[in-house]
This record gives C-alpha cells, sequence and structure tokens, in this order.
C-alpha cells in the first residue's frame, strides 16, 4: 500500500480573512479524502504552524516542530508579514515521516473525495512529481454543511500553482532557497525543482480534485510579491 504524507500550514486569522471559511473547509475535506483511500492508499495528515496558531490544528492532525522563523527574519520589507519559508515546512514534513511520497497544498485549497486515489493512480502510472491545479467554485457556500454542494460544482480551472506531490527520498536534492508561501512565485521554485528531480514529471492542469472557494486568496499572494522588496538589515 502506497504511503502518502500531506502538509499544509494552518494559521489563526480574523472573521475578516477568506481564510477564515476556507480553512475549516479543507481540513474537514482532508479527512473525507482520506477516509475514501484507507483500503488503498495509507494517508497521513501534518501541520506546520507557529507556536500562536496551534490551537486551530486539528486534533487528527500531526503537529510537527513549531515553526521557528519568517520571511521577516530575512530583510526589512514595505509591510512585514509573517509568512513562513517553504523550506521550513518541507524540512518538517520529511523528518516527520518516512512515507513514500510527500504532499504540499496551499492551506485554501480544498480536496475532492478522490483526491489521493487519483494521486495514487499517477503514481502507478509512472509519475512521480506531480503539480496539481486547482479549480475555482463560486463564492456562495461558506459552512461545513455545504461541502457536498461543493463537490457537485465542477467549477473553472485555475493556472496558479498549489498543490505539489513528489518522492520523499529525491527532497533533499531540492533547492527552495528563501522562498516563502503566500508569494506568488513560490509556485515556480517548486514546479522547477519537481521537474528537475523528478523522473515522470506532469503537470495536471484540469483535474477536478481540488478547489478552491475564493480566487481573492491568490489575488492577495500576488499583491504580497509586490509588497516584498526587501531591504538590508542593519549590522
Amino acid at each position: 500500500m502506497i504511503q502518502l504524507a500531506h502538509i499544509i500550514n494552518p494559521v489563526i486569522v480574523p472573521p475578516s480573512s477568506d481564510l477564515y471559511i476556507a480553512q475549516p473547509i479543507t481540513f474537514e475535506t482532508m479527512r473525507i479524502a482520506r477516509a475514501f483511500a484507507a483500503d488503498r492508499a495509507s494517508v497521513s495528515l501534518f501541520s506546520a504552524q507557529y507556536l500562536e496558531d496551534r490551537s486551530i490544528v486539528p486534533d487528527d492532525f500531526q503537529q510537527t516542530p513549531n515553526l521557528d522563523r519568517s520571511v521577516q527574519d530575512l530583510g526589512l520589507f514595505q509591510k512585514p508579514r509573517k509568512l513562513p519559508l517553504i523550506v521550513d515546512i518541507l524540512d518538517r514534513l520529511y523528518a516527520a515521516t518516512e512515507a513514500d511520497y510527500l504532499i504540499y497544498t496551499n492551506v485554501d485549497i480544498a480536496l475532492m473525495p478522490s483526491f489521493y486515489l487519483a494521486v495514487q493512480g499517477a503514481i502507478e502510472q509512472g509519475y512521480d512529481a506531480l503539480a496539481i491545479n486547482r479549480r475555482t467554485i463560486s463564492k456562495t457556500y461558506s459552512s461545513l454543511s455545504e461541502i457536498p454542494l461543493m463537490f457537485a460544482e465542477v467549477g473553472t480551472p485555475q493556472g496558479g500553482h498549489d498543490c505539489f506531490v513528489f518522492r520523499r527520498d529525491v527532497y533533499p536534492k531540492y533547492r527552495l532557497g528563501n522562498t516563502c508561501i503566500g508569494a506568488a512565485k513560490i509556485g515556480k521554485v517548486m514546479l522547477l525543482n519537481l521537474m528537475i528531480h523528478g523522473q515522470k514529471f506532469f503537470e495536471f492542469r484540469d483535474w477536478h480534485t481540488t478547489f478552491s472557494i475564493w480566487g481573492t486568496i491568490a489575488l492577495e499572494s500576488t499583491r504580497a510579491t509586490r509588497l516584498f522588496r526587501p531591504q538590508r538589515k542593519a549590522n
């Protein structure tokens, strides 16, 4: 049975944030997809979180050691934001599991029930590095009780990169630098590593396996990159 380890970065946000609604939906759809795949794949769910965000992590997610730095430690920014480095998240997942494949998704990305089985199917066909693009559905949903309706909506494909699957044994070769989540360029950094270190890479642009309720969260990432003009810290 194939072993998959999936990590996200939960964060406590105010009710005004889109993530306030999106995160619980992400948590629940990850549970649903894990249960759906239980007979064919071993799926473990992990979180990488700051100390102050531990209370939002679901009890059935395995917490990795608290994140201890952010992009703010690397320079001075016009609008400081406590954004973790992707290498810190993936290093924690690599250390926490011996699973065959590692999965990272943005915390606003919800899963269809077939997600893990689709990943397994692609792996069985020889793919060992996958980028899976999300679909965006309407903004009318806001509660866990509406998840079946979210599953029923096909949505529209989006070009952003927010879901990555790769072999654990090649992860030590990855070069992620100081790339932080929440910045648009992170997708390009991850894609490059998948393409270089995967023997058979593919970008699944039309799969109906992940979705997001709002396109606005992705737009926030684009705005963030415009603010990331670091200045050298004073000695």
